[in-house]
């Protein structure tokens, strides 16, 4: 499956709408962003059922702000809409395969519990 173009204004349909969302936070001028692109897009079709998204934050620069993202390229990955991820920097192949596969064994109920307890203390 091609990467997906994410936008302020699809942003919330397709990380509701997915299980595991994977996003690339890039621009055109970043040369370690346009040297991780073909590793991004090769993993992403390894991995047909989940969404390997591209937000590019000369475009998107509210988006981006929103995360803070601060350099380029940050991975981030979203799954069940709680944020498990978010590194700057490009990965290589193999790491990114390995995350990927960390990220589906996730105990979700676990982490959610672990997230509601968390709001419970600060609370």
């Amino acid at each position: 499956m091609a990467t997906t173009q994410m936008t302020e204004q699809n942003f919330e349909e397709v990380v509701a709408s997915n299980d595991i969302v994977l996003i690339d936070f890039w621009a055109t001028w970043c040369g370690p962003c346009r040297s991780f692109a073909p590793t991004y897009e090769k993993v992403g079709e390894q991995y047909p059922d989940i969404i390997f998204a591209k937000v590019d934050t000369e475009a998107e620069q509210g988006l981006a702000a929103s995360f803070n993202i601060m350099s380029i390229p940050t991975l981030m990955v979203i799954r069940e809409n709680v944020v498990l991820f978010s590194q700057a920097g490009a990965l290589p192949e193999r790491t990114l395969r390995e995350l990927v596969e960390k990220v589906r064994e996730l105990d979700m109920q676990e982490v959610h519990r672990q997230i509601l307890e968390q709001q419970n203390a600060d609370a």
